[in-house]
């Protein structure tokens, strides 16, 4: 539920109503690498359909809100804003626990006086949307700052020895995104996965350039685009991400992944080839095991 965001009117409905100087750079730099246009005759509609899936406005995400109560969640979590507290109320009267994703310690203190149950601290090294924080430095702050209100740990968590030293920071569990990327049940198309695989902790850059807010994804030929001296100025959220449809819809019809920057965040060292969810929680559980009793080894020799 971001807290501020460009007001859409008829954009929302008609992507021909928002500035045009955004899709005509991503038109030429798309045309002069050869990736393939949308078929002529549907592309209008194609376009409209995926920005009709574009909820980013607080009263969207609250009408999204409806629609989950409708199945038997037992969380919600938020991100980009504070939920309000009669939200929080509302979702506590049907038993359920509400969350909330903060890069600060301030946004965590507002989440706490907003009444939510657990507060996930996201260090900048995370994908999506994060802040400049990083995770060694946010978690023991957030931990400190709104105590006993139980804290996940997040932002570059992937191992077991990452596990180990967020709870020994303080917090009561972590909080992993990224990782999962690379895995069999991840719906990245195959060359998405295969540049992910390809990639340094240093591939994943924070740019402005996917929605409009600070995001962290795979460095590519799209995203060095923006920082050309020539590039258009980034548009508001959500403006900036209906701006871009058209050029993500040929990018991945085309396969072309040259240009393909998905989320991720700076953990996308450690994915170096397709396995499954349940081996990777498996990898991350016996790596804990191992960092703890090296810990208590060491602490039993002192």
């Amino acid at each position: 539920m971001p807290g501020r965001h460009a007001e859409l009117g008829r954009a929302k409905l008609d992507p021909a109503a928002i500035p045009q100087a955004q899709v005509r750079f991503l038109r030429e730099l798309l045309d002069a690498a050869s990736v393939p246009g949308l078929p002529q005759a549907e592309a209008e509609a194609m376009i409209e359909q995926e920005v009709a899936k574009v909820n980013m406005t607080r009263e969207e995400s609250e009408a999204l809100l409806d629609v989950a109560l409708r199945h038997p969640v037992k969380m919600v979590v938020n991100a980009l804003g504070v939920p309000s507290r009669e939200q929080v109320e509302r979702l506590h009267a049907r038993g359920i626990r509400v969350g909330g994703l903060v890069g600060k310690v301030e946004h965590a203190l507002r989440q706490r006086e907003a009444g939510v149950d657990v507060i996930v601290a996201v260090g900048a090294e995370g994908g999506g949307h994060t802040g400049n924080i990083s995770s060694m430095i946010l978690w023991p702050q957030v931990v400190d700052a709104v105590a006993p209100t139980p804290v996940l740990a997040a932002g570059g968590v992937g191992s077991g020895r990452q596990m180990a030293a967020a709870l020994a920071i303080g917090a009561s569990g972590v909080w992993c995104g990224s990782i999962w990327l690379g895995t069999k049940e991840s719906d990245l198309l195959p060359e998405e996965k295969e540049a992910l695989f390809e990639a340094d902790a240093d591939d994943a850059v924070q740019t402005l350039s996917r929605t409009g807010k600070q995001c962290r994804v795979l460095r590519s030929r799209l995203t060095d685009a923006w920082e050309a001296p020539d590039a258009p100025p980034v548009l508001p959220m959500p403006l900036q991400t209906i701006a871009t449809m058209e050029a993500r819809l040929r990018i991945n019809r085309g396969r072309a992944k040259a240009f393909m920057s998905p989320p991720v965040g700076q953990i996308v060292h450690r994915l170096r080839e397709e396995t499954t969810v349940r081996q990777v929680i498996a990898d991350m559980l016996m790596e804990f095991s191992d960092s703890i009793d090296r810990i208590d080894r060491a602490l039993a020799r002192d």
